[in-house]
């Protein structure tokens, strides 16, 4: 497999090679970033109950309140 590099700049999120580098329809390319950190996103995970037995003690008590129920 031969490798040639070539310098390109990123434009509107895509790469823009120099004009006399033209590349065949469906070419295989690797792109290396030079001094570039991927930030993973932060993740939060979801609470879990520990204990099962204690799932009663988070049990939802759902209040309908009328409009004309002063407050």
């Amino acid at each position: 497999m031969a490798i040639s590099t070539f310098e390109g700049i990123v434009e509107n999120g895509q790469i823009r090679l120099p004009e006399n580098i033209k590349l065949p329809e469906n070419a295989k390319v690797y792109v290396v970033i030079p001094d570039f950190e991927i930030v993973s996103p932060a993740y939060v995970s979801s609470p879990r109950l520990v204990n099962p037995a204690q799932v009663a003690d988070f049990h939802k008590e759902i209040i309908e309140v009328s409009t004309d129920d002063e407050l």
